[in-house]
């Protein structure tokens, strides 16, 4: 009985062993580079965006993307003297990726949060600063994600 329980451990330690765990994103080194043709809407997101693609300045491939950002806040919820309690924030990016003279991709991504307000307006926009810089570095993982799904 002994024997075989040292067979089934041995079996399930090379079962484990031989798993390849890779993170989508995780492996960052694209065979591709992004140029930007041109830019619309919100400049603080479309900045956030392009340094985001800056980053892949290594491939032997090119492409051109055309981006249209939107940023809005909505008030969702009031308290009981009717200002507002709770915010949501969406963003959405509009972009197209052309290769020689030709649109391959054209897409939208939007992404949306909601937080309470903050009676400290100075740390009330810092906060609203890091949502957007977090919501839009998702965005832009989400946009070279779906360029390296055509590029493989």
């Amino acid at each position: 009985m002994n024997k075989i329980l040292n067979y089934i451990l041995i079996f399930f330690l090379f079962a484990l062993l031989s798993c390849d765990y890779k993170p989508i994103l995780g492996d960052k080194n694209y065979n591709f580079s992004i140029n930007v043709n041109s830019t619309n809407g919100n400049q603080k997101i479309n900045s956030i965006i392009i340094n985001n693609f800056k980053n892949l300045k290594s491939g032997s491939k090119e492409y051109y993307v055309t981006l249209s950002s939107e940023k809005e806040k909505n008030i969702i919820s009031k308290d009981s003297k009717g200002d507002p309690s709770i915010f949501e924030l969406i963003i959405k990016i509009y972009y197209n990726f052309e290769k020689d003279g030709k649109i391959i991709i054209e897409n939208n991504v939007s992404r949306k949060t909601t937080y309470n307000n903050i009676s400290d307006k100075f740390e009330l926009d810092s906060y609203e600063k890091s949502i957007i810089n977090n919501l839009s570095t998702n965005i832009s993982d989400i946009i070279i994600f779906s360029i390296s799904e055509i590029n493989e």
